[in-house]
């Protein structure tokens, strides 16, 4: 087999076609847009997590066309159907483009590798196509570099989301990881910094036979996953399409009854808002053994990231989390508006930005002034993080003025000022 010249692709700017838009895209797009690039999906549909990402890709609705890949510096084919994904390859081959082939190595131009990522340090392995040896090496070479991590820490002093150190080990192996087939376990991967989710999380996740994923549980660690790693999208995008709760616990037992080792991957702590108490006892009511494994919830995270402490001494002796995805008022909703409008301390608010109108009237009419310094951070600790500072009379005025989306967390107290300069 001759052997692929290997090579770092600058992306940032640079157009990629993505052919196809179900789970294998799923795992491949986040990590082309943390590279920059300007990716377009041309798939008749899309899964809920490539849907959440809609507003930084662009996606054509349709079936694949030759003329697609015009433009494009990077082809990825993310199809099982050989013949149609042999059609873009042959477009691709056509133009002198490079593409790779999720269904067939043997026909593409270009090799996915395993990667690892610490900070600015990035490390591929090919071995040969053999992507099952590639992962073993990249893990050996994942370990030695977790041992010496002074030498490879970043220098970029925000952070960014490029990668996840992965330490994988087939359960039951040398390192005395315990066969964990036939369960279950609730990880919850962090604020959206794939560093950020534990080192355990990140063990157990390394050993999934069955994945099930959220939205907001951060995309690049789906590409770390091995490749025969069944990944099933359970996103729930806001007021939009996604799988039932019912559904959920339904496929983690099923699976899990069936002997695999599934791991429920959520966005920041399962327990905190991420209804993993309603899985847990759908597994126990069925048998199946659960391990919970706590994460680092967007509602300290995300405000640190944004330069907002949620308390601060002299200023705030305490802070609430609360859910704002029912506005106050809705019969459903259980938050007792009005006594926080009474609290002196701060307020984290959490799936609120919709409803910021209206939680903002209430709580000023309960007796907060409209002076209330408040902070919107979007995305927090992503590169598409963005924030801004405003006040409680005119946060929803101003996050609809500069555009935020969810996922948002609003910080109201007055800690979201207090390290401004």
């Amino acid at each position: 087999m001759t052997r692929p010249y290997p090579l770092g692709l600058l992306l940032a700017g640079r157009r990629v076609l993505v052919v196809g838009g179900g789970a294998v895209a799923t795992r491949r797009v986040p990590a082309l847009l943390s590279a920059g690039a300007r990716v377009t999906i041309v798939s008749p549909s899309l899964t809920p997590a490539l849907q959440g990402l809609a507003d930084r890709l662009v996606w054509v609705q349709r079936r694949f066309r030759p003329s697609d890949v015009d433009g494009a510096w990077l082809v990825h084919v993310a199809v099982d159907d050989p013949a149609a994904a042999a059609q873009v390859s042959a477009a691709a081959e056509a133009r002198r483009v490079f593409c790779v082939r999720a269904d067939d190595r043997h026909a593409a131009s270009a090799w996915t590798p395993a990667t690892t990522r610490h900070g600015r340090v990035t490390v591929a392995v090919t071995a040969g196509g053999d992507h099952r040896r590639a992962v073993i090496v990249r893990d050996a070479v994942d370990a030695l570099l977790s041992a010496q991590a002074g030498l490879v820490e970043s220098d970029d002093p925000a952070g960014d989301d490029a990668g996840l150190p992965a330490s994988a080990q087939a359960p039951g192996d040398a390192t005395g990881e315990p066969d964990r087939r036939g369960s279950v376990a609730l990880v919850g991967g962090g604020p959206g910094d794939p560093e950020l989710i534990t080192v355990k999380g990140r063990r157990l996740l390394a050993t999934a036979d069955v994945v099930v994923a959220d939205r907001l549980a951060p995309g690049l660690l789906l590409d770390e996953l091995r490749p025969e790693v069944l990944l099933i999208d359970a996103s729930k995008i806001p007021y939009g399409p996604g799988s039932t709760q019912d559904q959920i616990n339904r496929v983690l037992v099923e699976h899990a009854l069936a002997g695999r080792f599934v791991v429920r991957l959520k966005g920041g702590d399962p327990f905190v808002f991420g209804r993993g108490g309603e899985e847990v006892l759908a597994c126990a009511r069925a048998g199946v053994p659960v391990v919970v494994v706590p994460g680092v919830t967007s509602a300290v995270a995300a405000p640190a990231a944004g330069g907002v402490p949620v308390t601060h001494r002299g200023v705030a002796h305490e802070f609430v989390v609360v859910s704002g995805h029912l506005p106050p008022g809705h019969p459903e909703s259980l938050v007792d508006w009005s006594t926080l409008g009474r609290l002196r301390g701060t307020v984290c608010v959490l799936m609120g930005l919709r409803n910021l109108a209206a939680i903002a009237d209430t709580l000023m009419g309960a007796g907060r002034a409209p002076v209330t310094p408040v902070a919107v951070i979007q995305d927090g600790t992503t590169r598409a993080q963005r924030a801004i500072r405003t006040t409680l009379a005119r946060a929803a005025a101003d996050a609809a003025a500069e555009d935020l989306r969810p996922p948002a967390v609003i910080v109201i107290g007055d800690v979201a000022h207090v390290l401004s300069p």
